[in-house]
């Protein structure tokens, strides 16, 4: 078999919360193919670990590569825990409760996220392109049109669930990459594998080069420790 076929893989993106491949444009996986998974609707009451399950059907590959940004991290994650998985790579992510910030759990248990008015995530602002650490007029852009096209009840709903989460084990082959200067996930709740200095929760776009070097060195060990 030729290095290049040894080398394909298929892999499966989850976006970021409201998100959809628009984030990893700038990514170069090749010679892998990429499927985008699509969020669909949420129930009102459904956890995060079913909704995982519902987005299985979306998957038509055995022991696919999953890779998740942010939100799409968990999801990932738990889809991980649903079936046999080659490799996982979080991006601006968390693996468990424990990763996520102290400050959202408390609201979570206190339902303080019900509060929030969704709307205020929906409007461009300095504060939010200081939260996502967007670095250009492009990047801005591109978040004012992300925050545009988000579902406000699938942003409700996701929001609950990243404060009410209680995952509690990390999947076997994960890389995690964080970057230090995350405003949205701090760095220092985070145990990552690699830290990307001065990289912000719009990594994915401002720092592909990186990202994507790395990404393929990880995923080119693919299958040989599973033989």
């Amino acid at each position: 078999m030729s290095d290049e076929l040894q080398q394909h893989k298929n892999i499966y993106i989850f976006s970021g919360l409201g998100a959809d491949e628009r984030a990893f444009q700038k990514l170069d996986l090749d010679p892998s193919t990429i499927h985008h998974i699509r969020w669909i609707s949420a129930f009102k009451n459904e956890s995060m670990a079913d909704y995982a399950a519902r987005l299985l059907e979306q998957i038509k590959h055995d022991k696919p590569i999953l890779i998740g940004l942010s939100f799409g991290g968990m999801i990932a994650v738990e889809i991980a825990k649903l079936i046999a998985v080659e490799r996982v790579v979080l991006l601006a992510s968390a693996k468990s409760h424990d990763e996520i910030p102290p400050y959202f759990r408390w609201a979570g248990k206190m339902r303080l996220h019900a509060l929030l008015p969704t709307k205020l995530f929906k409007r461009p602002s300095l504060f939010l392109y200081w939260l996502f650490g967007t670095s250009s007029t492009w990047e801005r852009k591109l978040l004012r049109e992300i925050l545009r096209d988000t579902d406000p009840d699938f942003l409700a709903w996701a929001l609950r669930q990243i404060a009410l989460w209680t995952n509690k084990e990390a999947p076997m082959q994960v890389l995690h990459i964080h970057g230090t200067a995350d405003r949205v996930l701090p760095i220092r709740f985070i145990k990552s594998d690699i830290q990307l200095l001065h990289a912000g929760h719009f990594m994915t776009l401002n720092r592909a080069t990186e990202l994507s070097a790395l990404i393929r060195e990880y995923l080119s060990t693919a299958g040989q420790l599973s033989g």
